[in-house]
C-alpha cells in the first residue's frame, strides 16, 4: 500500500512540476522572471477620471494572474508602456425619428512592448475595443463601469496574447 502511495505521488510531482515552459494559457515567457507595467496615461480627448489607473491595474492583473512573473517598479524583465489615446462615444444606430437607439463607446491605447532579454520581440501597436450600449442610457455609474470594464477585458488579453503569446 505505502508502495502504490509513493508511487502516485510521485506521478503527481511530475505532472505538476513538468518541465516548466508549458502554459495553460499559452504564454511563453523564455527566461524573464519579472515584468512591470508603467502608468497608462490617459491622452484621449475625452477625459474620463480614473480610466488610466484601471487599465494599468487590470493589465498588472492579467500578467499576473496567467504567468509566473514577479511584479517589479523598475529594471524589470518585460516591459509594458504606453497610453490611452482614445475615449470616444459615437452612435451607431438609429431609429425612425432619425435619433441614436443605440451608442457605442470605443477605448484605443497605445502599447510599447520591451523584452530587455529577446529584443526582435519589442513592439509598438494600437490596440482598441467598443462596448454596445443603448441611446437611452447614461454613460455613467454601473453602465460605465460595465462598458469599461468588458472594454478592458479584452484590450488586457489582446495586450498579452501579442506580447506573450504565438497565437
Amino acid at each position: 500500500m505505502k508502495k502504490s502511495a509513493f508511487l502516485l505521488s510521485l506521478v503527481l510531482m511530475l505532472c505538476t512540476q513538468s518541465c516548466g515552459i508549458y502554459s495553460f494559457t499559452g504564454a511563453d515567457t523564455g527566461e524573464a522572471e519579472s515584468f512591470q507595467v508603467n502608468f497608462f496615461q490617459n491622452q484621449a480627448d475625452l477625459v474620463e477620471p480614473g480610466i488610466d489607473r484601471t487599465f494599468t491595474l487590470q493589465l498588472q492583473d492579467l500578467i499576473q494572474n496567467q504567468t509566473s512573473l514577479s511584479l517589479a517598479n523598475n529594471n524589470a524583465d518585460l516591459i509594458f508602456e504606453g497610453e490611452i489615446i482614445d475615449f470616444y462615444v459615437a452612435p451607431i444606430t438609429a431609429t425612425s425619428e432619425n435619433t441614436a437607439a443605440q451608442n457605442r463607446l470605443t477605448i484605443a491605447v497605445n502599447v510599447r512592448y520591451y523584452n530587455t532579454l529577446e529584443p526582435e520581440k519589442d513592439f509598438e501597436r494600437r490596440f482598441s475595443f467598443y462596448y454596445d450600449y443603448p441611446a437611452n442610457a447614461q454613460l455613467v455609474g454601473g453602465t460605465l463601469e460595465t462598458a469599461v470594464n468588458e472594454i478592458y477585458d479584452r484590450l488586457t488579453q489582446d495586450i498579452f496574447n501579442a506580447a506573450l503569446t504565438d497565437w
